[in-house]
């Protein structure tokens, strides 16, 4: 049996990098353990990040998580809370938004935070639209920069019709069913006029939370709001003449803002509750590279179904 040694030498490399980066991973989550400790009985602020995609549930997976997963943040919402050093939080949102019934759910208890009294500021990044700008309503003040992408007030939900495709490949697709709204949705068929209406109604009462939530969070009359909110997207500077944010700066503005707020002198001490580590940063990337590289290969361009569950709604 004749043993390849290149091939050896590589698995070994690959061995030992990986167990380089655990122990380096490792070895991070120690040290920062140990520093946060010494920060909870400073005064803080608390920086949780909303990034990515808001999507429902825990999230996680292999090569880590690019997303932004309610439970999660919820959970460090709360954690927030019930730190007593933590003064106020810095949320920094940078999504381009996602689940309608996540970003209710992240929405919701900020709102509870805040009525502890603790205020919340938002800083918005690259992006902060649909969901990303959901979330944002339960903030006191919110910081976009000039060129920040914001709004896209609405709600999204889409179905696929692939009765003729079915026909052409010669799949005859079978449905049994206890009523006859069961299979509502169904991509075997057209849809009818009097199903259209129903998700429509749905789709217009959660829009309507939606508007609610902007004219409680930007003090606007909901005139004022359904003209804004037809699902268009403003530029930070936009946003800024509009009302839809308080003020264009950047993330240390928006710092040194809730550190005024909360009567914190000097350079404040911020607690990061959702920073990834360095591992979690690199594998993070490896795996959007992947899944860059295989989209690429596939040529999956169709825009309607791209990175969304047909059938739910989207903000």
């Amino acid at each position: 049996m004749e043993i390849n040694v290149k091939k050896v030498l590589l698995v070994m490399a690959i061995i030992f990098m990986i167990s380089l980066l655990f122990l380096a991973s490792g070895f991070y989550i120690l040290v920062k353990s140990f520093v946060d400790s010494e920060n909870k009985a400073k005064d803080s602020l608390a920086v949780i990040n909303i990034s990515g995609a808001i999507v429902g549930g825990e999230g996680g997976g292999a090569f880590g998580s690019m997303e932004a997963t309610s439970d999660q943040i919820m959970a460090h919402i709360n954690e927030a809370k019930d730190d007593e050093s933590v003064k106020g939080i810095l949320l920094r949102v940078n999504s381009p938004g996602g689940s309608s019934a996540a970003s209710d759910a992240i929405y919701r208890e900020l709102k509870k935070f805040r009525e502890t009294g603790k205020p919340i500021v938002v800083s918005m990044g690259d992006a902060a639209a649909s969901g990303g700008y959901y979330v944002s309503m339960a903030a006191n003040k919110i910081y976009a920069n000039p060129s920040t992408i914001t709004g896209s007030i609405g709600v999204i939900m889409q179905f696929a019709n692939l009765k003729e495709l079915y026909n052409k490949i010669g799949i005859d697709y079978i449905t049994i069913k206890s009523r006859k709204y069961k299979d509502l949705g169904n991509p075997d068929r057209e849809m009818t006029a009097e199903e259209k209406e129903i998700l429509q109604t749905m789709v217009k009462g959660v829009y309507q939370q939606f508007v609610d939530a902007v004219m409680e969070g930007r003090s606007m009359t909901e005139d004022r709001v359904k003209e804004l909110a037809d699902g268009r997207i403003y530029s930070g500077e936009q946003a800024k003449e509009l009302g839809l944010v308080d003020e264009l700066g950047t993330f240390y503005d928006a710092v040194d803002e809730l550190a005024k707020m909360v009567g914190i002198e000097g350079k404040p001490n911020l607690i990061y509750y959702n920073k990834l580590s360095p591992i979690e940063l690199l594998l993070g990337n490896f795996n959007k590279s992947l899944i860059k590289g295989l989209v690429n290969n596939l040529s999956i361009q169709t825009d309607n179904i791209k990175d969304k569950d047909l059938g739910f709604y989207y903000y």
